[in-house]
C-alpha cells in the first residue's frame, strides 16, 4: 500500500494529468488505496478509478462493478467495454445491440453522477480490422452518452504503426473536437512508435505506464514518450520539470524493487555514454555530434567508457569530467594514467565502474579523503546449510576518526554476511548508509587457466533511490575482490552526500 502511495506521489510531483490508479471494484486492497487517497493532497494530477461496464442484461444504477467506480469517489473514471466483435458474440455471448447499451448505459449513469468519463474501447484496432462498423459504433454510442474521452486500444499489441495512424486519423475525422487518446501494448516491440503516431493523426492523450511496465510485454512507455513530445515537438505535455526526469524513473524502478535497464531511452545510465575514441572526440568538440539531446535537458549526464577502443583519449576526457583545469601534460594528468594503466594491468577495467574510477582521480588529486578505515574482516561459512539458517557469518572492525566499532552479521554466504556486518558497523557513525541497497553483483573470472586460483573481478551496483553508482574489485580471493567494491560503494555515497552539504 505505501509503495502504490509513493508512486502516486512522485507521478504527482513529476507532473502528469491523470494517475489511473487501480480498479475498485477487483479487490478490497483497490477499494482500500483509493480511500488512503482522499487523505493524499495532489498538485497536479486528478485521480481515475477504473472498471468495466455494466454486466449484460441488467441496469448501471444496481451494477456493483459500477457502484464501487462511485464509492471511489475520484474526480474521474475510466470505463472499458467491447470494440471487437469476435469479443461481442464469443466472449460476452451477447448481440451488438445489447453490447451498445452497456456502454451507453453505463457512461450516462456516470455522467449524471458528475463524473469525467474516458471510455477505454477495449481491442479496438482488432475490432476496427475484423468490422469497422461495429468498432466505430460502439464509440459513436459513448460520445452520445457524454463520454469526455474516447480511448483507442491495442489490447493485444499487435497492430502496427502504419496502422495504428490510419485507424486513428479515421476516428479523429470521423469525432472532430472529440479527445481521443490512445492506449498501446507493447508486445510487438511498438508501443511508443504507435503512440507518437496516433498523436500524428490528431489523438491528443496518451495511456501508459511511466516506466513501460505492464501486462505481458508493457504498456507504452511515457517516460520515453513525454521527452520526446516536450523536446521534439515542443508540445507541454506534464506539469513538471522535465529535467526531473530521469530521477523520478531511477525512483519508481526502485519503489518497484526492479533494475532499472542501463540503455533505457533518455534516462538510463548508459543513454549519453560514449566508448570509441572517435565518438569521444566528436562529443568534445560538439556535443550534438554524437548526442540526439543534451542529456542535462533530462536530468541526466554523459560518461565516458573505457575499454580497448578508447585508451587515453578516454581517461583524459574523463578526468576532465572531474577537474576541467587540470592540463592533459600535468604531472597529476600523468599519475592518473598510469594508476588507471597498472590497475586494468592487474584486471580492472571501468567502463562500468564510473564510481571507482572517480575515487581514484578523486584521491590522487587530493580531494578525497577515507571516511572510514576496514582495519579486520573475518567471513566463515557452513556447509551443508543448516535447515532454515543462514550460511556464513562475518565480523568486521572500522575506525572512524579515533574510535572503532566491531559487528558481525549472519548472511547467505560470505558476500552477504560481510556487507551486512559492515553496513552495521558503519551505521553508528554514517546512519544515512540505511538509504544505500546494493542492487546487483556480477563475478568475471580473468584467467581461466588457473582454475580455482584464477584472478576474479567483482562489480557491485548500489542505489540510494535517486541514483545508481557501480564499483569494481580485483583479487586472486573472491570475498577481497567483493571487499573492494564494496568499500568503494560506501566510500562514493558518503563522498557525495558530503559533497551536497
Amino acid at each position: 500500500m505505501q509503495d502504490k502511495l509513493n508512486i502516486v506521489k512522485a507521478l504527482d510531483d513529476f507532473g502528469v494529468t491523470y494517475i489511473e490508479a487501480g480498479n475498485p471494484y477487483s479487490n478490497p486492497k483497490d477499494m482500500e488505496f483509493f480511500r488512503r487517497l482522499k487523505d493524499f493532497p495532489l498538485k497536479n494530477a486528478k485521480l481515475c478509478a477504473f472498471g468495466s461496464t455494466r454486466r449484460k442484461y441488467s441496469q448501471a444504477e444496481r451494477d456493483d462493478n459500477v457502484k464501487a467506480l462511485l464509492d471511489a469517489d475520484t474526480p474521474a473514471v475510466a470505463v472499458f467495454g467491447k470494440s471487437w466483435d469476435l469479443h461481442i458474440s464469443e466472449v460476452l455471448g451477447i448481440s451488438k445491440e445489447e453490447n451498445l447499451a452497456m456502454v451507453a448505459d453505463t457512461i450516462r449513469y456516470l455522467k449524471e453522477q458528475g463524473k469525467e468519463v474516458i471510455f477505454d474501447a477495449e481491442h479496438f484496432f482488432d475490432g476496427f480490422k475484423s468490422d469497422p462498423a461495429c468498432a466505430m459504433e460502439v464509440l459513436r454510442a459513448a460520445d452520445e452518452a457524454g463520454a469526455d474521452v474516447l480511448t483507442l486500444c491495442d489490447t493485444n499489441g499487435g497492430t502496427l504503426p502504419s496502422e495504428i495512424y490510419d485507424i486513428t486519423k479515421r476516428v479523429c475525422e470521423t469525432f472532430p473536437g472529440k479527445r481521443v487518446s490512445i492506449h498501446c501494448h507493447n508486445d510487438s516491440g511498438c508501443a511508443v512508435a504507435n503512440s507518437l503516431l496516433a498523436l500524428e493523426a490528431g489523438a491528443v492523450q496518451v495511456q501508459g505506464t511511466f516506466i513501460g511496465i505492464g501486462e505481458r510485454c508493457g504498456n507504452a512507455d511515457l517516460s520515453v514518450i513525454i521527452p520526446t513530445l516536450t523536446l521534439k515537438r515542443g508540445v507541454e505535455c506534464v506539469a513538471g520539470d522535465i529535467s526531473k526526469l530521469t530521477e523520478t524513473v531511477i525512483k519508481l524502478y526502485e519503489i518497484s524493487n526492479l533494475v532499472m535497464p542501463t540503455n533505457k531511452p533518455y534516462s538510463g545510465s548508459s543513454a549519453f555514454a560514449h566508448k570509441g575514441g572517435m565518438h569521444i572526440d566528436g562529443v568534445d568538440k560538439c556535443s550534438r555530434s554524437f548526442e540526439h539531446i543534451s542529456p542535462e535537458l533530462v536530468g541526466n549526464s554523459r560518461r565516458y567508457l573505457m575499454s580497448e577502443m578508447s585508451g587515453k583519449a578516454t581517461v583524459l576526457s574523463k578526468i576532465k569530467t572531474l577537474a576541467p583545469d587540470l592540463d592533459k601534460n600535468s604531472p597529476l594528468t600523468k599519475e592518473i594514467l598510469e594508476t588507471i594503466k597498472k590497475l586494468e594491468h592487474e584486471g580492472y577495467q571501468f567502463e562500468a565502474a564510473d564510481a571507482s574510477f572517480e575515487l581514484i582521480v578523486l584521491n590522487i588529486l587530493g580531494r578525497f579523503r577515507p571516511h572510514f578505515e576496514l582495519q579486520m574482516y573475518k567471513t566463515s561459512g557452513e556447509y551443508p546449510r543448516p535447515s532454515g539458517e543462514h550460511s556464513a557469518y562475518a565480523v568486521v572492525n572500522v575506525k572512524v576518526g579515533d574510535k572503532t566499532e566491531t559487528a558481525a552479521s549472519l548472511g547467505n554466504g560470505p558476500v552477504n554476511a560481510l556487507d551486512l556486518a559492515l553496513r552495521r558497523a558503519l551505521s553508528v557513525f554514517y546512519p544515512m548508509l540505511s538509504e544505500v541497497r546494493l542492487t546487483d553483483y556480477k563475478v568475471r573470472v580473468l584467467s581461466g587457466d588457473s582454475a580455482t586460483g584464477a584472478t576474479v573481478r567483482v562489480l557491485i551496483e548500489n542505489t540510494d533511490g535517486k541514483s545508481v553508482w557501480t564499483t569494481v574489485g580485483v583479487s586472486t580471493d573472491i570475498i577481497e575482490a567483493s571487499r573492494l567494491a564494496l568499500v568503494d560503494a560506501m566510500e562514493y555515497y558518503l563522498f557525495k552526500r558530503e559533497a551536497q552539504l
